[in-house]
């Protein structure tokens, strides 16, 4: 039986060669590729056509969400699992709406993880561990909860370092204090900001701040 064809999205060189370590060792799969921004993800998907692709949430230049929707458009029938630190029900969500199969965090076992590539592979679904725990609660709750907004759509769009970025902006911090917080460099800082404009669809500072309001992050009467 031919391997499958694994392509391995993360910005973190030693946890790709980790993955791609694991999957060599595996009897039913084979690294074809890596990736460590989103944008090489998706040419090397187009170039490649793997079956399976294991996705990072944070990407340096794009949420890893956002990938797997763009992705998908070419390649529809590659599986996607969500390989993440962020086990979170609107991650989670977000994932599958886009079209992933599995979500795992990065916590799991080798075991769990080819476990997962099995389950997609056989055309299931797949998550483990802290994420079923999460959506459990979740789905539990569903009757009682409320349908989210727009703003809190686009917002758990957002990677990790963007909502920071977004949080602090909006507390009024300085950019070159940002940068300093988040050990980045200000034109990073900057590059984040004008990510977040788009993203939110939103024109300038005072409307970041009003978005962030709205979604529960900053309170709008310490700028009055």
């Amino acid at each position: 039986m031919d391997k499958k064809c694994v392509l391995i999205v993360d910005d973190h060189p030693l946890f790709r060669e980790g993955l791609k370590s694991l999957v060599e060792r595996s009897a039913n799969y084979r690294t074809v590729g890596e990736a460590g921004s989103g944008k090489e993800a998706l040419t090397l998907a187009a170039e490649l056509k793997p079956d399976l692709v294991t996705m990072d949430v944070s990407l340096p230049d794009m949420n890893g969400i956002e990938v797997v929707r763009a992705m998908l458009k070419v390649i529809p029938e590659a599986k996607v699992l969500m390989l993440s630190m962020y086990p979170k029900f609107d991650y989670v969500s977000e994932a599958f709406k886009a079209g992933a199969k599995g979500y795992v965090v990065k916590e799991t076992t080798s075991a769990r993880l080819i476990q997962g590539f099995d389950a997609l592979c056989r055309g299931e679904f797949f998550v483990d561990g802290q994420v079923s725990q999460d959506l459990v609660a979740k789905l539990s709750a569903a009757p009682t909860r409320e349908v989210p907004t727009i703003q809190e759509e686009r917002y758990a769009l957002l990677t990790p370092r963007e909502q920071q970025v977004l949080r602090l902006v909006a507390e009024g911090v300085s950019t070159r204090k940002i940068a300093d917080s988040m050990k980045l460099s200000p034109k990073t800082v900057e590059n984040h900001r004008t990510n977040l404009m788009k993203k939110l669809d939103v024109h300038s500072k005072m409307e970041l701040v009003k978005y962030a309001a709205r979604v529960g992050l900053v309170d709008m009467d310490s700028w009055r």
